[in-house]
């Protein structure tokens, strides 16, 4: 028969291995599969915001592309319209990284035996994704959140929010018996 699972309570939540014994590496793989589903969910969120409000698309992931490839001196090649092109893939393509990226962690910490309570968890992946995202783009001085309007806050709070609230729902779902 399975062995008993050893779980120790805290005000965080619990720690210890689940019932399930999944590898490291699965649940690294799981917290990848939960990063892209909350990366779909913020993109979600966020175009339904813009259809809604009438708002256009904001211009920082490619000043992000931009800005990194000059700062890396690597030069995004191509023609203007095919240069232009490949940056506004990449820009995307830097926020999958980070909503993947800061899945994988979630699932690298369920690993190690940490079940978080569902606010403390939600919580910690909002602002591992906020600072994922949001941190390249303050550091190279694309943006300043200091200078943001309320409007621009919740712009950007309500999407990040529901991606943590995805990723933390959906690594707990691989964790059921």
């Amino acid at each position: 028969m399975g062995s008993v699972a050893r779980m120790t309570r805290t005000p965080l939540g619990v720690s210890g291995k689940g019932r399930r014994g999944i590898s490291t590496l699965g649940w690294a793989l799981r917290g990848a599969a939960a990063g892209a589903a909350g990366s779909t969910a913020l993109n979600a969120v966020t175009y339904l915001d813009m259809a809604v409000r009438g708002r256009g698309s904001s211009s920082t992931p490619e000043d992000t592309v931009e800005r990194l490839a000059g700062t890396a001196h690597l030069p995004i090649p191509g023609d203007e319209q095919t240069r232009e092109n490949r940056v506004e893939g990449l820009g995307p393509l830097i926020g999958l990284v980070a909503g993947v990226g800061v899945g994988t962690l979630g699932g690298l910490a369920r690993a190690s035996g940490y079940l978080s309570a569902k606010p403390v968890g939600i919580t910690l992946t909002t602002l591992g994704v906020l600072v994922a995202a949001n941190g390249p783009m303050t550091a190279l001085g694309v943006t300043d959140p200091r200078t943001w309007s309320a409007k621009d806050w919740i712009s950007d709070l309500v999407p990040h929010l529901v991606y943590g609230i995805v990723v933390k729902n959906t690594i707990d779902a691989f964790d059921r018996p």
